[in-house]
């Protein structure tokens, strides 16, 4: 077994960009094969991202719905939210397994993905007037570690009213 199908079996993401550099540099060097090198080495590459956009994809819904169990008083649907958390960590660990390189990038990944997930959330929470605007800033300071939002943490539960 070559080294490139050991990678493939090891780390898709990582198989991917050698892959894809490979193809250029191919390319580069005047291969007389009849390719569209540039293409085919976007399109390999494309295969590795295809891993580190369903994670960051992953990252953000953890994200969104981390802030909703922390600041919604909605009874009914944070089993929902936490089902879907628990869900989304196992899937991340799965594309973990397949394309390990991505686990240097998980700090990026969520720092990134971050913004958008509160930006999520805060709609959520304002289409069911959970959420006024001091409510709103103050979600827009919240952050969340690598460890909480990839652990088995969950935010503590909001005081209910009586």
């Amino acid at each position: 077994m070559s080294n490139a199908e050991s990678l493939y079996d090891q780390d898709l993401a990582a198989w991917a960009r050698q892959q894809a550099e490979a193809l250029r540099a191919a390319a580069r060097g005047g291969s007389n094969q009849v390719l569209d090198w540039e293409h085919l080495a976007e399109e390999i590459q494309d295969l590795g991202d295809s891993d580190r956009s369903m994670v960051s994809s992953h990252i953000m819904r953890i994200i969104q719905h981390l802030i909703k169990l922390e600041y919604s008083p909605a009874v009914d649907p944070r089993q929902g939210w936490r089902r879907s958390i628990r869900l989304a960590r196992v899937q991340i660990e799965q594309r973990l397994e397949r394309s390990p390189s991505l686990r240097r990038e998980l700090a990026g990944i969520v720092e990134a993905e971050m913004k958008r997930g509160i930006a999520l959330a805060i709609g959520d929470l304002e289409d069911h007037q959970e959420l006024n605007e001091v409510g709103a800033a103050a979600v827009r300071r919240t952050r969340y570690s690598e460890a909480q939002v990839l652990g088995e943490w969950f935010p503590p539960e909001p005081p209910r009213g009586e």
